[in-house]
């Protein structure tokens, strides 16, 4: 049978690569399952009550889920995933936030679940009196922790009540802000109604800035923007100053040096998870009732930290809206922004803006790099965490490296990584400035305008640049060590070459690892994004690989 997908019974779904449709099937597959894994040939995906929950946020009907299974499965569906589909799938708005008479209202679409929710040891106490077979009322502080705990019973609830419009704030985009058709979609599957809340997945290079301010401009209220570093802070004030009618005197900055509370205002997720010690509280949480806020955005929201979900559960009367450019979260929270935050909105695939020319064509590589008779012996000796350390640090990566600088000579050029210590010694080398979290916020923003001059070709940095630094010069990413396994930091990290260029609109990612260790596996599983997204990602094998060279010890 030439059908792309073979369906079984756990859920997972294997989806044949060199189908003629494998394009097409891919992206129709993603809209409701999730990659698990990709060796050779086929592709593993799998259907979860989760993204089953996000698809019908997104207005995606049980019945095409259903037919284009029928349609494109060689075998069939299981009977039993087809029930686990139809049960997973209806389960979302079985339970809805009403507003009856200015009250928060919990309805059930069957009684006898609200009978047995009265029942229920976590659940109960939250509750308030019965007013009906199918409607019982909340207490407004207990909406979003219900929410959150229903989700873990495997019921979402789907939220109707509404929000508050908070404290008024009128202004305009200004003519030059010119909105991509993508990018005024996203704006409408936040705002449209039934919505309000929710979470937009974009590729690092969309625009998500924008979209967050065109939000802003439709809903005309003041806004609370948590990000993730001092850096970002000052991109947003730059972005909504230089492309709306607001005063810059109504944006205030609220980080470690800074603390400014105006209508809008733009603070780091570090300065409010910050406490004097484990056993106080949290000093700056209270930025979430400084002012009557009528929208609250979440960039990187994949990000969110534990306080900030909690303190995220108590203002379910505010509009949320998460901006990131994947929905992974390696500690499997990914429910709590689902519940908390809001379900996905929207989500535009990575390739589909690279087809068009509005993020660059990424070519993305993995370069494989022997550790050498000594390093490989010491390797073997080592305790588990020392041999991850060991594999990330292997010195003849510099060797590897120095060629494809070589190779990719005067192209703007982000060398990324994991270990302190491993990036000083490549700035040295090399003669590149290097970025770090200790050093002072203003000396950071000096580097980084010299790279976007040109006046240097090469930035060194660590983690402090997987998120929000706007560098749309940057054409190479070369990658010399990671987070072990994450996804996430893959994602960001070839975000940050994909702004789109001039002329040939190229970019090029590499990831330097060490042969026969466990950076292998870990590479392994930071492709699953990679190639969720679409990409081909190409090994080469250092000694073997002509277009760059063997000679590794330089």
């Amino acid at each position: 049978m030439d059908k792309p997908l073979i369906v079984q019974k756990n859920g997972n779904v294997l989806l044949e690569s060199w189908h003629v449709d494998f394009d097409q099937t891919r992206m129709e597959l993603a809209s409701f399952a999730d990659l698990v894994k990709n060796p050779d040939g086929l592709h593993t995906y799998r259907i979860t009550a989760l993204s089953l929950w996000n698809a019908a946020a997104t207005g995606k009907q049980l019945e095409s889920i259903e037919g284009f299974l029928d349609q494109q499965a060689k075998f069939g569906i299981p009977q039993k995933i087809r029930d686990h589909i139809r049960d997973w799938y209806t389960r979302y708005g079985v339970f809805e936030y009403r507003l009856v008479d200015e009250q928060c209202i919990l309805h059930a679409t069957d009684s006898n679940l609200l009978t047995q929710l009265q029942g229920h040891s976590d659940i109960s106490p939250l509750l308030g009196t019965r007013l009906c077979p199918n409607q019982i009322h909340i207490p407004t502080d207990n909406r979003g922790l219900l929410k959150e705990r229903l989700m873990k019973l495997g019921y979402p609830i789907q939220d109707k009540v509404g929000f508050h419009e908070g404290e008024q704030l009128k202004f305009e985009l200004e003519a030059k802000c010119q909105l991509r058709s993508y990018q005024i979609d996203a704006i409408e599957a936040f705002c449209q109604k039934d919505a309000g809340s929710g979470v937009l997945v974009l590729p690092c290079g969309a625009g998500k800035t924008r979209i967050g301010i065109g939000v802003m401009e439709r809903l005309q209220c003041a806004t609370l923007i948590l990000t993730t570093n001092t850096t970002s802070v000052r991109q947003w004030m730059k972005e909504i100053t230089g492309n709306t009618t607001i005063d810059p005197g109504h944006i205030g900055e609220y980080s470690g040096s800074i603390k400014q509370v105006r209508p809008i205002t733009i603070a780091t997720y570090q300065i409010m998870t910050h406490r004097k010690s484990t056993d106080d509280a949290y000093i700056h949480m209270g930025l979430f009732h400084e002012r009557d806020w009528g929208l609250i955005i979440y960039d990187e929201v994949h990000l969110l930290p534990a306080p900030v979900f909690r303190m995220t559960a108590d203002i379910q009367a505010t509009r949320r809206l998460g901006l990131t450019a994947t929905l992974v979260r390696e500690d499997g929270r990914a429910e709590e922004v689902f519940s908390l935050v809001g379900p996905k909105r929207y989500d535009l695939p990575w390739r589909t803006l690279e087809q068009v020319g509005w993020i660059a064509e990424a070519h993305c590589h993995e370069v494989r790099v022997g550790l050498g008779d000594d390093g490989l012996e010491q390797y073997q000796w080592a305790d588990s965490r020392r041999q991850g350390r060991i594999a990330a640090e292997n010195p003849n990566k510099l060797g590897v490296l120095k060629q494809l600088l070589k190779k990719h000579e005067n192209e703007p050029t982000l060398i990324i990584g994991q270990y302190l210590t491993q990036l000083k010694q490549i700035a040295s080398s090399i003669g590149a400035p290097f970025i770090h979290g200790q050093m002072p916020q203003d000396e950071r923003d000096v580097l980084y305008e010299q790279f976007r001059s040109g006046t240097n070709k090469v930035l060194v940095v660590s983690k402090v640049a997987n998120f929000a630094v706007d560098l749309p010069e940057a054409a190479v990413a070369l990658q010399v060590s990671g987070s072990f396994g994450s996804r996430q930091e893959e994602a960001q990290r070839l975000g940050r070459i994909l702004r789109p260029k001039t002329g040939e609109n190229q970019a090029y990612y590499y990831s330097i690892i060490s042969e026969g260790t466990k950076e292998c596996d870990y590479a392994l599983n930071r492709q699953l994004f990679l190639v969720e997204q679409g990409y081909s990602y190409s090994i080469m094998d250092w000694k073997s690989e002509a277009g760059i060279g063997d000679d590794v010890d330089e």
